[in-house]
């Protein structure tokens, strides 16, 4: 049984309706609490086909597409769904589809877009005697990627917050639909560098369920360790870059000490700090060592107490980031965030909860935090970063020897196949639709970063200017991600 959510439907039984009942359809599931995953399209004979991905309250899937002229489109699901405004923006800008009444239908990502094209981008503006305009980026003093960022200020307070995004978009979908979609694995991983072992594992478990191939225990086993050690180093990672901005050097240099042995422990079992070149299409290419992982989660959970006491006791740590950038649960639910960003404002939503695989025989504690501020999802790093621990500590026992990889032969003709992983980021998403010979026709990505910036913007609304450093950081979204 597979550790992610995997949802796999014929085409031949995929509801397909008009626009009008597509649109109605999906309104009445929003109602009963269902929650928007991912919409997408692709070019077809007909049209543009449009789907729509929405997760119940008991985890299944259920999705549902229409056929729209472009230049007729549909009225915007922005409207009743903010949480989609990304995915309309990408829709209309990659498709061409018109959307009537989406209410910030600006460029996401410029697709073939000129330094002309970029400079033009429609920022929107205030007026007044003591309002004045910063902008940041697209090029920063450290080593990270372009993002532009134009603040709305009156002193030092913060009115409004845009960001632009698109510096580096870099075609991966388009590349993944022209590729022999066994073969993707590598070109996935470099969606967002930091996820990798998330995006390949969606990615493969995605074609597992097409070629009908079921893993052995042992191998679920070995992903979720790679998985959980990857969101270990990243939480480590974020704290160390947390301490760094408040100026707690002690906790900087301690986190970022400690990230070292998590990544340097995922190396010593695939040859890579970042798990690439360790999950593969029907198995995985690690070397498993029990007493390296069991001695690393020990030192880590020993010298991570300590540093956590230090860090989160600290009265200037506190000060600097509690109501800073805060979100009501509410706002979360409406703009559809997800991850850590969701949890601290908490809402309760990791697909690993209640999952099957490695996951249902070692359940993993799902934590929140109710502030929704700077400090909460400093908080989160903190409990789910102890939770990955604790759930490796129980694992590595079991870490032996895996199976040989599994052959993924021919894949269903003409299905359509979900994949969700839940990445140290919050919820990577990847749908695989094949043709009737089998071929995949498209391969359709989403991080978990699409979902969040906007939870960025409207969270630095009435705070002061220089809050940015650690609002930004404590999403620590990914700029790769975001620009597919």
């Amino acid at each position: 049984m597979s550790s992610l959510v995997v949802h796999a439907v014929a085409l031949d039984e995929l509801p397909v309706l008009e626009p009008r009942a597509w649109r109605n359809w999906v309104k009445g599931e929003l109602l009963q609490g269902g929650r928007p995953v991912m919409l997408w399209g692709r070019r077809g004979d007909a049209g543009v086909e449009v789907s729509i991905a929405l997760q119940r309250a008991d985890r299944g899937l259920d999705v549902l597409r229409t056929t729209v002229d472009p230049a007729h489109g549909y009225f915007a699901l922005t409207e009743v769904a903010l949480a989609l405004h990304g995915c309309e923006r990408e829709l209309h800008e990659t498709l061409g589809v018109r959307l009537t009444g989406h209410p910030w239908l600006k460029p996401l990502r410029h697709h073939g877009q000129t330094q002309a094209e970029m400079a033009a981008y429609p920022y929107y503006r205030l007026d007044g005697k003591c309002v004045h305009e910063v902008a940041v980026g697209p090029i920063h003093a450290g080593v990270i990627e372009p993002g532009s960022f134009r603040f709305q200020c009156n002193g030092e307070l913060v009115h409004h917050l845009e960001i632009q995004l698109g510096y580096q978009h870099r075609g991966v979908e388009a590349l993944l639909d022209r590729g022999d979609p066994r073969r993707s694995v590598p070109l996935v991983e470099t969606v967002a560098g930091d996820a990798s072992v998330a995006h390949a594992w969606a990615t493969c478990a995605a074609l597992e369920r097409l070629a009908g191939v079921a893993l052995a225990p042992e191998v679920e086993l070995a992903r979720a360790t790679l998985l959980e050690l990857e969101r270990v180093a990243m939480h480590l990672a974020g704290l160390a870059g947390l301490a760094t901005d408040v100026g707690f050097v002690p906790g900087a240099s301690t986190y970022g000490r400690l990230r070292t042995t998590a990544i340097n422990t995922t190396m010593r079992l695939c040859g890579s700090r970042f798990g690439r070149g360790a999950l593969h299409p029907g198995g995985v290419a690690i070397t498993p060592d029990a007493p390296a992982v069991a001695a690393a989660v020990a030192l880590l959970t020993a010298h991570g107490a300590t540093a956590d006491a230090c860090f989160f006791g600290s009265r200037v740590v506190q000060h600097r980031l509690q109501g800073v950038g805060a979100l009501t649960t509410a706002q979360a639910l409406q703009l559809g965030l997800v991850g850590p960003a969701a949890r601290a404002c908490g809402v309760e939503l990791d697909q690993r909860e209640g999952a099957g695989g490695a996951y249902a025989a070692r359940p993993i504690a799902v934590v929140t935090e109710p502030s929704g501020d700077c400090w909460a999802r400093a908080r989160m790093r903190g409990r789910e970063l102890a939770a990955s621990l604790a759930w490796l500590a129980d694992a590595a026992p079991a870490l032996t020897a895996v199976p040989a990889r599994q052959p993924i032969g021919a894949l269903a003709p003409s299905h359509l196949v979900l994949a969700l992983a839940e990445s140290w980021r919050g919820e990577v998403v990847h749908a695989l639709e094949t043709d009737a010979a089998g071929r995949v026709v498209r391969h359709k990505v989403q991080d978990p970063s699409l979902r969040n910036w906007l939870g960025l913007a409207l969270g630095m609304r009435d705070n002061d200017i220089s809050d940015f450093p650690i609002c930004n950081k404590s999403y620590d979204l990914s700029y790769c991600g975001n620009d597919l």
